[in-house]
């Protein structure tokens, strides 16, 4: 077995970092668990360990078993090593090269590239990741099946990624909204170079069917371990889809829902949802040969607008960014984003603290906030989405290359 001496090298760098953090400050974990950017109420770890509330039933056995003597350090262990998991089939999806080349597509900045290794490095030194790694929410479970399920769609395996993406909806429901692109990237990644593949519905029907099989088992677990009671629906997925827990996040729904009226409330939940729920449909269609950045945008959309995000879904999106090296020369807001998020970034907690403990502000301070990083993730996303159209035009019109355009 041949070992990668740079992948090593940056793995026992990373998981040395977070081990020193968790060592050499022990309340940092305590501190960033009760932060609202890092957990939320269906992913708080405080929350996990004292009830199942909006938490799938699957996880309480893993924690449960855990001993309370070294339930600290065990966790810590656990947590350190989901990054490094992540980290791993981040590299698997780079070294696939299915940003650069898909059956469909192929940039003509192909060869712009960053290899396995410097993609895992960017997820894994992103401060971002970090806090998240140390803070713990279970939404690092949710994004490990996620990365998962990409990484074996590009490898070839269809039904390892089905079956994986099965149990990230289980865990919070918004990667359900994945399928549909991880269906055609699984499709193009299996039927690569052949010239006559076969056809896309049954291929699509089988496959749709392992998914919603994978969920109803996981649900049927569920049932048995909580004693025949089907009560964790409405608990588990219901807080997601019925928002009846208003705590402050960094998402766009607490602030607008606290200020609407109840008679409102059931129409402009179905229109959050629709309006989360729109992009995927027409992002399939548009970028049918890109079925991967299809998967990286709607990653950033729900960062944005799922009912409770939190910095670890934009760490997810952010990880898969660098995929997509090639394209980088296009964007043309990259300054402004980065400035934007580190401007939130800075200034979100000071604000939570003027509202929360001295008392000299008010929910308007922190919704503020909150607007601003919406605000430099929809750039990006735009940017990024504008970046790949751009790509896509020159090979269509290759005489436009390196030349201004303008929108009339």
């Amino acid at each position: 077995m041949v070992i990668d001496r740079r992948k090593a090298t940056l793995f026992g760098a990373a998981a040395a970092l977070r081990i020193f953090l968790f060592v050499v400050f022990p309340s940092l974990s305590r501190l960033l668990a009760g932060r609202v950017e890092v957990s939320t109420p269906v992913t708080s770890f405080k929350r996990q360990r004292i009830s199942n509330l909006d938490q799938a039933p699957l996880l309480l056995p893993l924690f449960s078993l855990i001993p309370a003597t070294a339930f600290s350090a065990i966790t810590s262990i656990l947590y350190i090593l989901l990054d490094l998991f992540c980290a791993e089939a981040l590299a698997q999806i780079a070294e696939s090269g299915e940003s650069r080349e898909t059956r469909l597509y192929k940039s003509p900045r192909h060869e712009l590239r960053w290899d396995g290794t410097a993609v895992g490095a960017a997820y894994l030194f992103n401060p971002l990741t970090i806090a998240a790694c140390i803070g713990r929410p279970t939404s690092l479970f949710t994004n490990c099946a996620v990365l998962y399920a990409v990484a074996k769609a590009c490898e070839r395996r269809p039904l390892l990624a089905i079956l994986s993406l099965g149990l990230a909806s289980y865990l919070a429901l918004y990667p359900a909204l994945l399928l549909p692109p991880l269906i055609l990237l699984s499709y193009d990644a299996k039927y690569k170079g052949s010239s006559q593949p076969p056809s896309l519905i049954p291929f699509a029907a089988i496959h749709t069917s392992a998914f919603f099989g994978s969920i109803a088992c996981f649900l049927s677990e569920s049932f048995f371990l909580t004693g025949g009671s089907w009560e964790f629906i409405s608990s588990t997925y219901g807080v997601h889809l019925l928002l009846p827990d208003l705590t402050p996040n960094v998402g766009l729904w607490w602030y607008f829902f606290i200020e609407m009226f109840d008679s409102f409330r059931e129409f402009f939940l179905g229109v959050f949802w629709l309006h989360l729920g729109g992009y995927v449909g027409g992002l399939c269609i548009r970028l049918r040969g890109q079925p991967l950045f299809v998967i990286t945008t709607l990653l950033g959309l729900c960062a944005i607008f799922k009912p409770y995000p939190s910095i670890s879904d934009t760490a997810l999106y952010l990880a898969l960014l660098p995929c997509y090296r090639h394209i980088f020369p296009l964007m043309r807001y990259t300054f402004f984003t980065m400035a934007t998020l580190l401007y939130a970034s800075l200034l979100g907690p000071a604000f939570y603290y003027l509202w929360i403990y001295a008392g000299s502000g008010n929910a308007n301070f922190f919704y503020a906030i909150t607007l601003v990083w919406s605000l430099g993730l929809s750039v990006i996303v735009s940017d990024s989405l504008f970046a790949v159209l751009r790509d896509e035009w020159e090979v269509e019109r290759p005489e436009m290359k390196g030349k201004d355009v303008r929108q009339i």
